[in-house]
């Protein structure tokens, strides 16, 4: 371990810990990480990479189960959980692996242990003395929250920690949560065979997205056999030898495990904020939204643990690269939060960027708002997914503020639009472009069209 100070002290080796050291070693900056797990986070260990691993899992199981709708003539498909488990633990161990080497190549010194702040520009680490900095970047991500009477034991009442680690298939699964990460539990197991029932308090799946996406959504889950019980709340639960009772509206649904997937709270209690003077607003770090410097000069936060900024994985990055080049250089990099991409990764995926219709009418606004669906593209009927739309929104006579995308690909598919909503471009500069045939996007190219007033197809 370095005897100097090091340059940049970060607390936490998650997207946003392990993306600020990775940054600031293009400037040659001396990095010190403390983690007290393997480096990756939770979206790595627990999150984002096991959840998705699942549900590739879920859509190959259900493309060779309906393979006899393009002439392919198969027997029933079995699910080899155990096999599907291996592979996930391989995906997640191989990402861990690398990414641990790469730091180790770039020049990061990764501590090992549980850290807590001790004073500006300095860590404690459990066991392994006090490690001292120029500055400072607290980013200990978040963990997942659960709701009162809901009392987390990891059989019968479960966070998506649990789920992605289950050994076998639960048949009934009660989720408490509409949001993103009940969505894809709720795609993920009914397309692998459970019976599903989703619980939301909200009027809509994933509240605050585009409400034309939720109910597509919604749709084609519920044909799938998804139960949905919207603006409905739950009472406590009544864990069984059998499984979980769920009380709602003077009923009660049995499952044999629930899911709560009722949003993610951040990791400040116990890291030492006390020591320093980061203003805290429930639990979450409030920041300068240009530098990411907190109230305490020289400690930074970034994360899920940012107080009003969205906790994606894409956005710690985009933070940490923002938090590295400014205490490099002293020039602020600020993130622009319109064009992060927003990804639900069911079946079909949903895709989202810059403000929906709502709010941007919400803000004053007047808007535009053009949809093409999928049905009339080509290569969306050629792979047999041709359910959803392209959404787009725009300023009256001004540039695209917002867009969504629902079916196959969306989020490969946002990227065009994040890119359009980003550089403020107008329908018309944006239409210009041509897109290949027969291609998914073809779609987006369509619905820029519409937006002009002059549509193609």
């Amino acid at each position: 371990m370095s005897e100097s100070p090091f340059d940049i002290l970060i607390l936490g080796g998650g997207p946003g810990g392990y993306a600020t050291a990775l940054y600031a070693r293009n400037f040659g900056l001396s990095v010190a990480l403390v983690e007290e797990e393997r480096p990756g986070g939770t979206c790595l260990l627990r999150g984002c990479i096991p959840a998705k691993q699942w549900l590739q899992v879920a859509e190959v199981f259900s493309t060779v189960k309906n393979a006899d709708a393009f002439g392919v003539l198969t027997s029933e498909p079995e699910l080899d959980w155990s096999a599907a488990l291996a592979r996930k633990d391989r995906v997640v161990n191989q990402l861990v692996t690398g990414l641990s080497g790469l730091l180790r190549k770039r020049g990061v010194e990764v501590v090992p242990g549980r850290g807590r702040l001790s004073g500006p520009g300095r860590i404690v680490v459990e066991g392994g003395g006090t490690l001292e900095g120029r500055t400072v970047v607290v980013a200990t991500g978040s963990h997942a929250r659960t709701i009162p009477g809901w009392e987390i034991d990891g059989e019968r009442i479960v966070t998506s920690d649990h789920a992605v680690d289950w050994s076998s298939r639960p048949d009934r699964v009660a989720i408490i949560g509409g949001g993103v990460i009940g969505c894809e539990f709720a795609s993920l197991l009914v397309d692998l065979g459970a019976e599903v029932s989703v619980f939301e308090l909200e009027k809509q799946l994933i509240p605050g997205g585009d409400a034309d996406a939720s109910r597509q959504l919604q749709r084609q889950l519920g044909r799938r056999g998804v139960k949905f019980y919207l603006k409905t709340g739950v009472g406590p639960a009544e864990v069984t030898d059998r499984g979980v009772k769920v009380s709602f509206r003077d009923k009660v649904l049995e499952a044999d495990v629930a899911l709560v997937a009722v949003g993610r709270g951040p990791n400040t209690d116990g890291i030492g904020l006390e020591t320093v003077r980061a203003e805290v607003e429930q639990g979450y770090i409030k920041v300068d939204p240009v530098t990411m410097e907190t109230a305490e000069p020289g400690v930074y936060a970034v994360g899920d643990i940012v107080a009003g900024t969205p906790q994606l994985a894409h956005a710690a990055f985009a933070e940490g690269i923002a938090v590295a080049t400014y205490i490099a250089t002293g020039e602020p990099a600020p993130v622009d939060y319109r064009a992060i991409p927003r990804v639900t990764y069911t079946h079909p995926e949903v895709a989202e960027v810059g403000i929906s219709a709502a709010d941007a009418q919400a803000m004053g606004m007047e808007v535009q708002v053009t949809k093409h669906p999928f049905g009339g593209v080509g290569r969306a009927l050629i792979i047999g997914q041709s359910q959803g739309m392209v959404k787009v929104v725009a300023e009256k006579d001004g540039p695209l503020v917002g867009a969504a995308v629902v079916g196959p690909q969306a989020g490969e598919m946002i990227h065009e639009l994040m890119f359009a909503v980003g550089w403020e471009a107008l329908p018309e500069e944006a239409a210009t472009f041509i897109h290949a045939h027969p291609t998914l996007s073809e779609a987006v190219g369509e619905t820029l069209l519409s937006a002009t007033g002059r549509s193609l197809h």
